[in-house]
């Protein structure tokens, strides 16, 4: 059952008017001595302050718990940007030797077309000289038959 309080409930609170909040509790506390439903001031404001205490414990369990999850995200972050950097720094590195490996290879590769050049061009004189020998032999079998017959 809930009691409705009011000036005409109480008809002594309309004549202190001016009285602060607290005198009011205390002539409320004098009125309803003999009411079983009224709560006494004193009562009110233990409850009032057992329900702020219980509400700040509650708040600060729920920040505690917030925070060991926000630290533990902050933590990771860091650990991420730093495996970032080094994998950038590694990323950059491996990218500056590829381009060596590459250049080497483009090098290694013109050598032996090189080489191949220089093998044909052996090949070429060395048949030249083959057919310019040939030659010079028949050319002289040649001459040394006509002074011979």
């Amino acid at each position: 059952m809930k009691v409705k309080l009011n000036l005409l409930t109480f008809p002594i609170i309309g004549r202190f008017k001016q009285l602060s909040f607290s005198q009011v509790g205390r002539v409320l506390v004098v009125s309803c001595m003999g009411s079983p439903h009224c709560v006494t001031f004193q009562e009110r404001e233990k409850r009032r302050k057992e329900a702020i205490a219980a509400a700040t414990t509650l708040t600060e369990a729920l920040v505690d718990h917030l925070n060991v999850g926000v630290a533990q995200a902050y933590v990771n972050q860091r650990k991420l940007d730093h495996e970032v950097k080094t994998l950038q720094i590694q990323a950059a590195q491996f990218a500056k030797q590829t381009t060596q490996w590459i250049s080497l290879v483009e090098n290694f590769n013109q050598a032996l077309k090189e080489i191949g050049d220089v093998e044909n061009w052996a090949r070429s004189i060395e048949k030249d000289m083959r057919i310019i020998a040939t030659a010079l032999e028949y050319v002289y079998k040649g001459q040394l038959q006509p002074s011979a017959s």
